[in-house]
């Protein structure tokens, strides 16, 4: 089922409920959708490595949002950003934890065969693809640091 269909699904659930809050969060995901759809060089339909793209895209920019609302002790603009990152993560997959990054990422270092500091771009290229959606690239990019010498 595509990412689409299940937040109109999901909008259909929140109408009946009247989830207002949650209802508004899911109508900002389907025009994000629409949007990326119908933009200029697109065949109208969206991979599932670009709508994770999309939706973490959604919830960064929430995310630096609320900071900035928080800044300014705006609180109910901030609790509005925040319960609309909580519907945006319940779309995403389960992103893997630490130790999971830190296996995969020594995976990719023997697989490239990375000695030093010097490869970690070679290492970072093989796991922003191979953990797209699943890991924070943050994360990712210090766990390299750590292991490369």
């Amino acid at each position: 089922m595509s990412l689409k269909t299940k937040v109109e699904e999901e909008m259909k659930i929140a109408m009946k409920s009247q989830q207002k809050e949650r209802l508004e969060a899911l109508r900002a995901i389907k025009s994000l959708i629409l949007l990326a759809e119908t933009s200029e060089g697109s065949n109208g339909t969206m991979s599932e490595v670009a709508e994770v793209q999309l939706l973490a895209k959604a919830i960064k920019q929430r995310k630096e949002s609320a900071e900035i609302f928080d800044k300014n002790n705006r609180t109910e603009l901030r609790d509005k950003e925040l319960l609309q990152v909580a519907v945006i993560e319940s779309f995403l997959p389960a992103m893997m934890s630490e130790d999971e990054v830190r296996a995969k990422v020594q995976e990719f270092i023997a697989k490239v065969g990375a000695t030093s500091a010097k490869d970690m771009g070679k290492v970072m290229g093989i796991a922003s693809k191979e953990l797209a959606g699943k890991a924070d690239n943050k994360m990712v990019s210090i766990i390299v640091k750590s292991l490369l010498p």
